[in-house]
């Protein structure tokens, strides 16, 4: 067997394999030898069929076969051996006047190579990594809250100030149809808030969906709608009163301290605002990782120059799913799919340049980390060793929950790295500033 490569530029190669005779002969008589073995054919005793007539029946489907595998496993290796990084898998060239009656054969494969290319995480960029923070206003907003959820509730017959009303919110056209509970404090004007006063259950309010809240992505969920939808959003819509609720505040002392965070673990208002923003900020700070994660990513693909080997991934996403596409549909598919592929070989990159390979005992401690952490949200605070070890042991015999979680670790381990490396501006912002950068309203 012979294998050569003819490198037709630096992302195209074809490979060409070289198989004789003596190559597949012996194995292809050996199953053939078997099949007479076993055999049953009327008129012959089992294992007495004339191999001249096994070989009449059985073998070009076995000849095929056993060249096929040999061509499979003889490839692999010279791809491992030569250590070349493909994209996607070999594509066998067709040839329309192949000769299997012939002794000796010839395939050729299309390989896709991958590009060679450097990720520059130093270089000067204009990213933002924006540390959110719970206001004055925030805090404020989360202890009446708070008071409001412990305190008592009383129904009402009328709407008054500092009322809830739940009830729907309807437009025909539009389509909406979704009942809600509307805090009256949330409105952006005053005036809306006093529609409500004196209405009771059954009776209607007609409100404008335009500037009805600070943050018009409160409309997504009162309304049910998408994101898309919200926008410029400027209809009238009816809502139908079907429960006013009142409240006595809950008296912020000690026993709802204890309730809330445990005895004696906070004793005054300032140190419950304290462990409320604490808590809050905590959850931000995941928000705002990814949109870093998220923007880095994006800078990385667009900043990152490389050709790829499109004519080649092109022809192969025709073949590569269960049903065949034409070439109009993988041409719109590797459209589709292009930055994804580009950032995963950006993200190989920098994965294998800066040495962020997985460890069993790395993902071992990531996986007990999140179970003390679980088991803790469940009032378990000191679990002992080997309870904990005992659950990590049947989460990662687990082949499915072992991927997911190496993913994390690698997502996490992927953006320390960006922090330590990527050198971005610093940008405190409050949690409604946060979300209209999120949504490119900023």
């Amino acid at each position: 067997m012979n294998i050569t490569r003819n490198n037709v530029d630096a992302l195209n190669a074809v490979v060409t394999v070289e198989v004789s005779k003596n190559d597949y002969a012996s194995k292809v008589e050996k199953v053939l030898a078997d099949y007479r073995k076993n055999a049953n054919i009327p008129g012959f005793r089992k294992g007495t069929v004339p191999m001249s007539l096994i070989q009449k029946q059985y073998g070009k489907a076995v000849l095929l076969e056993e060249v096929n595998k040999l061509l499979q496993e003889s490839l692999n290796n010279y791809l491992v051996e030569e250590k070349l990084d493909i994209l996607g898998n070999p594509l066998p060239k067709v040839t329309d006047d192949f000769n299997w009656d012939a002794d000796d054969y010839k395939f050729e494969f299309e390989l896709g190579l991958a590009p060679e290319f450097t990720v520059d995480l130093a270089a000067k960029n204009n990213l933002t990594h924006y540390k959110i923070i719970a206001d004055e206003t925030m805090l404020n907003a989360q202890v009446a809250r708070i008071q409001k959820q412990y305190g008592k509730v009383i129904s009402k017959d009328k709407v008054e100030e500092g009322n809830d009303v739940s009830g729907v919110f309807s437009n025909e056209e539009k389509g909406i149809n979704n009942r809600t509970t509307l805090d009256m404090e949330l409105f952006a004007d005053a005036k809306t808030a006093k529609k409500f006063i004196g209405k009771k259950v059954g009776d209607v309010v007609t409100l404008k969906t335009k500037g009805l809240f600070n943050d018009d992505h409160k409309l997504m969920d009162v309304l049910a709608i998408g994101h898309d939808d919200v926008h410029g959003l400027d209809i009238e819509v009816n809502f139908t009163i079907d429960e006013v609720v009142g409240y006595e505040p809950a008296t912020l002392d000690q026993e709802l301290f204890d309730k809330l965070f445990g005895s004696k673990v906070v004793t005054s208002i300032d140190e419950l605002k304290a462990k409320i923003k604490e808590d809050a900020e905590q959850q931000f700070e995941q928000q705002s990782n990814q949109k870093f994660l998220n923007d880095v990513s994006e800078y990385l693909i667009e900043a990152t120059k490389f050709d790829l080997p499109a004519e080649f991934l092109k022809k192969w996403i025709q073949t590569a799913g269960e049903n065949p596409l034409t070439e109009e549909q993988a041409a719109e598919e590797y459209t589709r799919s292009e930055k994804g592929l580009r950032y995963q070989l950006i993200e190989s990159k920098v994965i294998t340049s800066n040495g962020l390979q997985l460890t069993f005992e790395d993902l071992k401690e990531y996986t007990s980390n999140l179970i003390k952490k679980q088991m803790a949200q469940f009032g378990q605070m000191n679990p002992t060793d080997e309870d904990v070890q005992g659950i990590v042991a049947r989460v990662m015999s687990n082949q499915e929950e072992v991927k997911r979680l190496s993913e994390q670790l690698m997502s996490e381990k992927i953006l320390n790295l960006f922090k330590e490396k990527v050198k971005t501006k610093t940008k405190e912002v409050n949690y409604e500033n946060f979300i209209k950068v999120m949504y490119g309203e900023a």
